[in-house]
């Protein structure tokens, strides 16, 4: 009898279980990227900071968020 934990089925094979926890861990690393631009913009507009640099941060921004959907929909293509 093996242990099994909520999102693994016994059927499964091991890379696909890898590699779920690594999208994970990527999706997590991403969501804190998203949250540091974020600040970053927010901290630099309070100040005054150059309107370019806040535009690039804002394109950073939606890039990361649009890396962050693209992971949550793989995760549930392949959950």
């Amino acid at each position: 009898m093996s242990t099994v934990t909520p999102y693994q089925h016994r059927d499964s094979p091991i890379i696909m279980i890898v590699m779920r926890d690594i999208l994970l861990i990527l999706l997590g690393i991403d969501m804190i990227a998203v949250v540091a631009v974020l600040l970053a913009g927010a901290v630099g507009m309070t100040r005054g900071a150059d309107p370019r640099r806040q535009n690039r941060l804002m394109r950073w921004r939606v890039g990361l968020q649009a890396v962050a959907v693209a992971l949550v929909v793989i995760l549930i293509v392949t959950g």
